[in-house]
Parts: C-alpha cells; structure tokens; sequence
C-alpha cells in the first residue's frame, strides 16, 4: 500500500494516515496536554506530517496546542485547519458564518493561535447557508494572494457545491466522513473528486471509535463524550451496529491484525489517493493505526466485506 500522496494539484506530499487532533481539546472525554504533545511529536517521528485542527476545537485551544507542539518543527508538518463554525467565550456553538469579513478574522486569528506565518491547507468546515459559495471561495482565494495560506479545501460539501467552488478557485482536498459504516461519498463525491483532481480526506475512518470494537455499551464513553448525545450511541444503536464490528474482526483474526487495522486499510484500498485522518491521543494507539500500512486486503478480503457489512447503519452521523 502506498504510503504517501500529493494533495490534489499542491506540492504537498502527505502521509496518507494522518493524524485527527480534535479529541486533544474537546468532545472524547477528558484529555491532557503533556500526553498530546508526546503523541504530536511521536507521529512526526513516525513519519506522519499531515495533521488536521479548526478553529472551533476547543474554541482555538487545540490550534494554540499545535501551536506549543510544533513550535521549531514547522518544517516537518503540513497543516489542515477550519473556519465556519462560531463559538462564544464559553464554547457556546453560535451557528455558521461564511461573510468575507469573517473569513478574514477567522485565518487571522487561526495564524496568531498556531504562530505561523501560513497555513498549508485552509477548509470551510461547513457552508453558511446565507452566503453563495463563489463569495466564500472568493474570499479564501484572497487569502492566498496575501500569502496567509497556500491551499483551499471544503468540508462535507455535496457534488455541486464542490465543482462551483473549484470554478472559483482550485480545491486542493474535500474532507468528508467515511468509513465502513458511512459510505456515502461513493454515490458521487469520489467521482467528482476523481474528475478535478481533488484529494478526499476521510475523518473519522474508525467511525468515532466504534469500528475498532472498543465502545461495546454506552458505559464505555466518558461523561461530557459528545458520542452520549449522537444517535449512533445509543444503546439500540450500539447493539445493531455491532454487527459492522464482527465482519471486521473477522478478516482481522484470520490475518492476526487488529480491527482499527483492518478499517483503516479497506479505506485506504478504496484508491491510492484517499488520505485518513483518524484521531487519536495516545502514542500506543497512533502506532496501531499506522500499522494498517501493512495490512494487504485481497480481493476475497474486500468482497466478503462487502457482503457481509449491514446495509445500514442505525442512527444518523449527527
């Protein structure tokens, strides 16, 4: 398997297992900064350089934290982060804006919480729906004429969304949710993405955690887990879906690897230029991951899991 990949049209060279840093801030439970930062620095030394914020985690304490991390490494990363989602001063989510003047704030702001003069890779998280997406692209592609960032990216935008915004200004990644229980960007995202040249960049490839086998009730989460509130943590829920987990486990005993394994690799055998993110705090668990690497799916492999895996998956992503 193919270890690396150029992101769309860039220059960028990126691990295609990169790492996901939202859970070092906010909505997995608790978390610390000194066992974070081991594990940015660990990943680097691992040889993954494509890391993935916003700044709506932690309402900018996880771009200050990658700030912290990468301080002296710069040369070593290339840099996902968002814009789009308003937080107040006490994390309170205030809706979504896409207004030129906006945008502007927001990378300025995301610049001074990272301490970068650039950012590699600028994402509108998701689309105000009061505001044309030519206008936000617009706006963005400002951004690069000044230098502030180098390349535009979109998240969770439809078919039509993407190729209107790519008239505007190339896109260089799409970020969508897709894994084994969310496969809806095989109905045309990846066509599309095929087409412009656009990489697409799974988060949540592990399906928040559950595809690995580890959340097996809802006792398993932590209090204040944001999983509590999301339909597909429900107890009814859980036990359904428990189902995706037992096709997985089984191609992972026959070839002695583990589940998050055996998920990561079919998302990654779906095209040699899909990049991952899944999210982790833990060094123990970041080398797991990057062990997918290894994991050779053959094409009896892929069929049976195509077979076998539920129609549908029991509850709705958010």
């Amino acid at each position: 398997m193919k270890p690396t990949t150029t992101l769309g049209h860039s220059t960028l060279t990126v691990n295609r297992i990169g790492l996901g840093c939202m859970g070092m801030s906010e909505f997995y439970g608790s978390f610390d900064e000194k066992e974070s930062i081991n594990t940015l620095h660990k990943a680097i030394d691992l040889g993954v350089n494509f890391f993935d914020t916003a700044d709506m985690y932690g309402w900018g304490a996880n771009e200050r934290l990658l700030g912290k991390a990468f301080k002296g490494r710069w040369e070593e990363v290339i840099l996902a982060t968002k814009f789009a989602v308003m937080r107040g001063p006490n994390g309170e989510f205030l809706g979504l804006n896409g207004k030129p003047e906006y945008i502007r704030k927001a990378c300025d702001q995301s610049l001074q919480n990272l301490g970068v003069e650039s950012i590699d890779l600028y994402y509108m998280h998701r689309q105000d729906p009061k505001v044309e997406i030519e206008e936000i692209v617009g706006a963005m592609s400002e951004l690069v004429k000044q230098g502030k960032v180098k390349h535009l990216g979109l998240s969770e935008a439809n078919a039509a969304t993407l190729r209107r915004a790519h008239a505007v200004h190339p896109i260089t990644a799409l970020q969508t949710e897709y894994s084994l229980w969310s496969r809806e960007p095989e109905e045309e995202i990846f066509d599309v993405c095929k087409e412009l040249g656009i990489t697409f960049v799974a988060y949540s490839p592990l399906g928040r955690g559950f595809l690995t086998g580890a959340i097996k009730s809802r006792a398993d989460l932590e209090p204040g887990d944001f999983r509590l509130n999301n339909p597909r943590f429900t107890e009814e829920a859980i036990s359904e879906n428990s189902k995706f987990v037992e096709v997985i486990d089984q191609i992972a005993q026959s070839k002695k690897v583990t589940k998050a394994q055996v998920a990561l690799a079919w998302v990654l055998s779906q095209n040699d230029e899909i990049v991952a993110i899944p999210g982790t705090r833990k060094v123990q668990r970041l080398e797991e991951n990057l062990g997918a690497f290894n994991v050779a799916l053959t094409e009896t492999d892929l069929a049976l899991i195509q077979k076998s895996m539920p129609s549908k998956t029991i509850g709705n992503r958010y």
